[in-house]
């Protein structure tokens, strides 16, 4: 299985996780000239941006290392993106987040980069 498989795997058992505590799923891999986003949710009248990595072990790093400084730019230029095409969520609080996905656990870290 390539990469790409792998994550499509990691970001629907992400979602699954995130539908089981509340969160309300807005889009999926979200997608636009400046980059992309996995998953944008809402929860406790926060939209969430939420970047997905995974990693089979911490050999070449954490899933959390792998949201370096370029990847988060790329991220908030998406979601300034999405919130120009989706004006009805421009007066919402924002936070951006990160999935951190292991074979054996999933971390949700809550606004853990940047702001608009």
């Amino acid at each position: 299985m390539n990469t790409r498989n792998i994550g499509g795997i990691y970001e629907e058992k992400s979602v699954n996780y995130l539908k089981q505590n509340g969160f309300q799923i807005i889009s999926q891999n979200y997608r636009c000239k400046v980059g992309e986003i996995d998953i944008i949710a809402i929860k406790e009248n926060i939209l969430r941006f939420i970047e997905v990595k995974y990693r089979k072990n911490d050999l070449y790093g954490t899933p959390m290392e792998a949201v370096h400084q370029k990847k988060q730019k790329k991220i908030m230029k998406a979601a300034s993106c999405f919130l120009i095409e989706n004006q009805q969520f421009q007066n919402m609080q924002c936070s951006f987040d990160v999935m951190s996905v292991t074979d054996n656990k999933i971390e949700y870290i809550f606004n853990c980069f940047g702001a608009i």
